[in-house]
């Protein structure tokens, strides 16, 4: 089968000709979501497209996985780099989803 559903650019995998990652329809897969629903989630891609990605995924696990995995630790490494820096924004954000909790809590 050609995987020409799926192209590798900018460090990354892509459905062929949108911007649309290949990572968001394994996730997407991962959380049980069926290809008629991913296809609904993503208007830009054909039916056709989500089931030829999900057919790449499925051909190549090994490599997305650790693509995945790759993705994964850049992220949690931006992510501290991005809480050292803005610390008063984080505690901020942290105290305003607790109010958030007790209101559902008080309001439900």
């Amino acid at each position: 089968m050609p995987d020409g559903y799926v192209e590798q650019r900018d460090g990354g995998y892509w459905i062929t000709g949108t911007r649309v990652s290949l990572d968001s329809i394994v996730y997407a897969f991962f959380r049980g979501s069926s290809p008629e629903n991913i296809a609904q989630s993503f208007p830009v891609l054909k039916l056709e497209e989500v089931y030829g990605a999900i057919t790449y995924y499925l051909a190549h696990q090994e490599i997305v996985h650790s693509h995945l995995r790759e993705s994964d630790r850049e992220f949690e490494k931006l992510r501290a780099e991005t809480r050292a820096a803005n610390p008063d924004l984080y505690n901020r954000l942290a105290a305003a989803k607790k109010i958030e909790e007790v209101n559902q809590i008080l309001n439900p």
